[in-house]
C-alpha cells in the first residue's frame, strides 16, 4: 500500500471519529437541556423517550465507527495470510 493511500485511509478514520464525537457531545448536551426542562415542569419524565431514541442512533453510529476499524484489520489479516 502506498503512503498516500495510507494517509487517506487514516484521514477518513479520523473524520469518522470526529463526526462520532460531535454526535455524542451534541446528544449529551441536548439530553441535559431536555432533562432540565422536564424536571422544571415536574412532568411525566418524557425526556426518557428522547434519551432512548437518540441514544440508539448514537450507539449505532459508534458501532459503525468501530466496525470500520475492524473491517480494515480483517482485510490486512487476509492479505497477510494470502501472501504466506
Amino acid at each position: 500500500m502506498k503512503e498516500g493511500e495510507r494517509y487517506e485511509r487514516a484521514r477518513r478514520r479520523v473524520r469518522a471519529l470526529r463526526a462520532f464525537y460531535g454526535h455524542f457531545i451534541t446528544y449529551a448536551v441536548i439530553m441535559v437541556v431536555l432533562f432540565v426542562i422536564d424536571y422544571s415542569q415536574g412532568g411525566d419524565w418524557w425526556f426518557y423517550w428522547a434519551v432512548l431514541g437518540w441514544g440508539i442512533a448514537v450507539a449505532l453510529h459508534g458501532a459503525a465507527v468501530v466496525m470500520s476499524g475492524w473491517e480494515e484489520r480483517k482485510v490486512k489479516e487476509f492479505v497477510r495470510k494470502e501472501k504466506e
